[in-house]
């Protein structure tokens, strides 16, 4: 309760943004911008043309991500500016679902994309320079708009439909969205059936919007595949040996999260907290492994920011208190995350050098996602409270082309994401290296040993050509 009255307090003196929206009301909540408080207001129900038609040249637009992509106001947005002739638009987003047809090259002089956590479906834009990217922890989005670095006119979201009492839900995704409403001078909501009501801080009143328009579509799916048998062995090797009963998981999106998860059904236990979580989850929580018991906070609950899966896990967080979701700045807050018992932060990257640098957002010079949660987890797990916290970067040991995931230094221009003081352990299905602890000879080491076999060789002479000394393991 305390850490969300100094949130509520930080939005106060920090924000700004919303005006208040019904002559007269003077109270706390009109200053305070508080998205879950009623007015006496009613938004019109229009088409999705009609809604996107207060965007402007030279506007700025947020749109709300993953699974809550508003995927029909934004193709409408598109269209708007086309027919509008606008010029100067910036969308500003995390990673989205769809076509992201402001991001092509026909809509340059119109749109252009800036993304706080890159997609695949902005990369070539961001790569022909007709988009940009940040460089941003996870928790830290949301200052964007505290601190007015990012300020939206308009913000395009994806809720479910108004309950009895008016309130509508962010569903799938809080994460940096409530900030971003918070500080937005225009609101316009896509209104879907079938996004999950979820609880926490996504609830919204729909007092609060300018526009609404209404849909009936299916959220975007991820996963359905198996594991791999690679996959699998990696799973099984962090299960068996890192995840313990009693500890509180973080992992992203992935078939690497999917096969540990699907290797735990034998705990006991375990909890969740995570900045999102998928599939797995729910067979787990169904075979009793999660019950998030030992948790000191939100014990009984799982805690999450945003979520991106199937149906089934569409279907299981809705309506269902066992859920929280939570605005990202608190579920990525160091400070939070490592209090939580046997914290296990489960990351993944591109590719991990000899001394433990960690590259998860390039490939090269080349940019190919962002930041995200990776440096949030890894050190909350490592701050760890009970001193048992548990920080892991898994990886296959070589990339689709064979080529090695461990290199004897980052390809030029890569980017580090996770420093080499920041790795405890890194996990590919050759084994565990344990780096915490260890010199620079003795990482190599490790790293080595978990390497693909028929690379080790040359990674033993590129160690001893940088370290001048022969890895070892003592």
């Amino acid at each position: 309760m305390a850490s969300m009255l100094a949130k509520n307090l930080r939005r106060v003196v920090v924000g700004g943004g919303r005006q208040p929206m019904v002559a007269g009301l003077n109270n706390y909540f009109t200053y305070a911008n508080e998205i879950s408080h009623p007015l006496n207001r009613k938004p019109p129900n229009v088409t999705p043309e009609e809604a996107v038609q207060c965007i402007q040249s030279g506007d700025t637009v947020f749109c709300s991500g993953a699974a809550a992509t508003p995927n029909a106001l934004i193709s409408a947005m598109v269209e708007h500016g086309k027919k509008s002739n606008l010029a100067d638009i910036t969308v500003c987003h995390m990673h989205t679902e769809g076509p992201a047809a402001y991001a092509l090259p026909e809509n340059e002089k119109h749109f252009r994309s800036n993304s706080f956590f890159m997609g695949g479906n902005v990369r070539k834009a961001v790569a022909e320079g007709r988009g940009d990217n940040f460089s941003i922890f996870l928790h830290e989005i949301p200052y964007l708009f505290y601190r007015k670095i990012v300020q939206p006119d308009v913000a395009l979201v994806h809720v479910s439909p108004p309950d009895r009492h008016g309130y509508c839900s962010l569903g799938t995704s809080v994460d940096c969205v409530r900030a971003a409403l918070l500080h937005s001078k225009k609101i316009v909501a896509q209104v879907n059936k079938q996004m999950p009501r979820t609880f926490g801080d996504a609830p919204i009143h729909m007092s609060h919007f300018d526009a609404m328009t209404e849909v009936d579509t299916p959220l975007p799916q991820h996963g359905g595949k198996g594991p791999s048998e690679v996959e699998a062995k990696i799973g099984k090797l962090i299960a068996e040996n890192l995840v313990h009963d009693g500890a509180t998981l973080q992992m992203g999106i992935g078939s690497i999260p999917d096969a540990v998860l699907s290797q735990l059904h034998n705990h006991k236990d375990l909890g969740i907290h995570s900045e999102m979580f998928a599939n797995g989850v729910v067979d787990l929580v169904k075979a009793g492994a999660v019950t998030n018991r030992m948790k000191t906070m939100h014990q009984g609950r799982i805690v999450g920011s945003f979520l991106i899966g199937n149906q089934a896990l569409y279907d299981f967080v809705n309506d269902n208190p066992f859920i929280e979701m939570y605005a990202i700045d608190y579920v990525n807050n160091t400070s939070v995350i490592k209090q939580q018992p046997r914290m296990t932060a489960i990351n993944s990257c591109i590719e991990v050098d000899l001394t433990g640098q960690v590259c998860s957002d390039s490939i090269g010079t080349r940019f190919f996602s962002g930041f995200g949660g990776q440096v949030d987890f890894i050190r909350g797990a490592a701050e760890g409270l009970d001193g048992k916290g548990v920080p892991i970067i898994a990886m296959p040991s070589v990339t689709n082309k064979g080529e090695s995931k461990i290199v004897p230094t980052l390809k030029t221009g890569a980017g580090v994401v996770t420093s080499r003081a920041h790795v405890h352990y890194v996990v590919t299905e050759h084994g565990i290296a344990s780096l915490f602890g260890k010199n620079m000879r003795q990482r190599a080491y490790e790293l080595i040993q978990i390497a693909e076999p028929k690379h080790r060789e040359a990674l033993e002479k590129a160690a001893f050509e940088r370290l001048k000394v022969m890895p070892s393991k003592c």
